[in-house]
């Protein structure tokens, strides 16, 4: 006998808020229910980033130039992003989820997936607790979301997004195949326009063509990428629901109306991005090592540069000189830059003890540190623009 055991079957929800974004733009303003609502950033260089079903039927969505949604829908209500508003809203769903399961996984700020594996015995079958999670962030949230339930990730994120909006797609145990095989290739994870074409002069149109197709030839065309996508047409997918506790970098960037091409306008952003960071990190109560700048030029090439510090910090003045450090290994200066922005990772709590530097300075530390938190304070309670670096009030 075998000492292999076969792993247990999972039933695995994933979850969709619908037009995320958008949606609590209609909650905190019912005025705007039926409305083409389109979110996202200014009318020069912004990109959409959500819109109702609505302002959807005029092709409006995420990712479209805010200019060209005004020209396919010039009568929407375009309103800009409230990230904080959002933030607020998703803890609210994913307090929802952890009701059901501490087996959560964050894909993003409005999307999850959850094993309820366990969870069967409490609350009923899987799809009955999908039918109470949406009833539950309907009538305490009033919001709508879709979901999917299936027996792996792979699945169950398709199934989702297949009846939305307020959808609900149930994928049984042995039944991945009847579910997958009449789809389009391009439900596929990993299959875009190059594979997509790739695929189609082989004859293969969708996932059951994939399946039926000699993993020989998949793996001799595409390498590891064909046996990948062979395994998921035949509804294979062992990963685990990876539930994520911590913060693994926290960060601020700005897309610029006008392409920075002067060295010295991208320091004074720099600064700016780095007070906004250093305040994020002291209002989660985390420091971080590893400072990165992300620089996007005008042609949409995006290039990152990091440094890793000799001790945590949340300061905005190393943040601040580390950027400008890092910015001459950039082509700023020499190329019109779109965007810039500052993260931190490799983070720790406040508290946690680390490796002091040699060149540290206990007595320079713990007064920039009183002061940040003075500042903090004066932020909190009079707003973010009444003290800041008198660089900062040039821009």
């Amino acid at each position: 006998m075998s000492d292999t055991q076969t792993p247990s079957p999972k039933d695995i929800i994933h979850i969709d808020m619908d037009a995320f974004y958008a949606s609590v733009e209609v909650v905190d303003n019912p005025a705007l229910q039926g409305q083409p609502v389109i979110v996202g950033g200014s009318m020069q260089r912004g990109v959409v980033s959500a819109a109702s079903y609505e302002a959807r039927r005029f092709g409006v969505h995420s990712a479209l130039p805010v200019a060209t949604a005004r020209r396919l829908c010039p009568h929407g209500v375009f309103l800009p992003v409230r990230m904080d508003r959002y933030v607020e809203m998703s803890a609210l769903v994913f307090e929802i989820f952890e009701r059901y399961t501490p087996q959560v996984e964050a894909l993003s700020i409005d999307e999850a997936f959850l094993d309820v594996t366990g969870s069967k015995q409490l609350y009923g079958p899987p799809d009955t607790i999908a039918r109470s999670i949406k009833q539950a962030i309907r009538e305490e949230i009033g919001l709508t979301a879709s979901a999917g339930v299936a027996p792996s990730k792979f699945i169950a994120k398709i199934a989702s997004d297949l009846e939305k909006p307020d959808g609900l797609t149930i994928v049984g145990h042995n039944c991945e195949k009847t579910f997958l095989d009449p789809l389009p290739i391009d439900k596929l994870w990993g299959v875009g326009k190059v594979t997509r074409k790739a695929l189609s002069l082989l004859g293969i149109k969708t996932i059951g063509d994939l399946g039926r197709t000699p993993l020989s030839l998949l793996e001799g065309k595409f390498g590891k990428h064909g046996v990948h996508l062979y395994c998921l047409a035949q509804g294979i997918d062992d990963r685990e629901v990876e539930p994520e506790y911590e913060t693994k970098s926290i960060g601020n960037e700005e897309t610029f109306m006008q392409d920075i091409r002067d060295p010295e306008r991208a320091r004074q952003e720099l600064l700016a991005l780095a007070v906004k960071v250093s305040s994020r990190l002291r209002h989660n109560d985390v420091q971080g090592k590893t400072i990165t700048l992300k620089v996007k030029y005008a042609d949409f090439v995006q290039i990152t540069r990091s440094v890793t510090v000799a001790s945590p910090t949340d300061d905005w003045r190393k943040l601040y000189d580390e950027g400008c450090r890092l910015l001459p290994k950039t082509e700023v200066g020499r190329r019109p830059v779109r965007l810039l922005g500052i993260s931190v990772s490799q983070l720790c709590s406040v508290g946690e003890p680390h490796q002091l530097s040699l060149f540290d300075k206990k007595e320079n530390t713990t007064k920039n540190r009183k002061l940040n938190t003075a500042i903090d304070a004066i932020h909190d309670k009079f707003g973010t623009d009444k003290i800041i670096p008198g660089t900062l009030l040039k821009k």
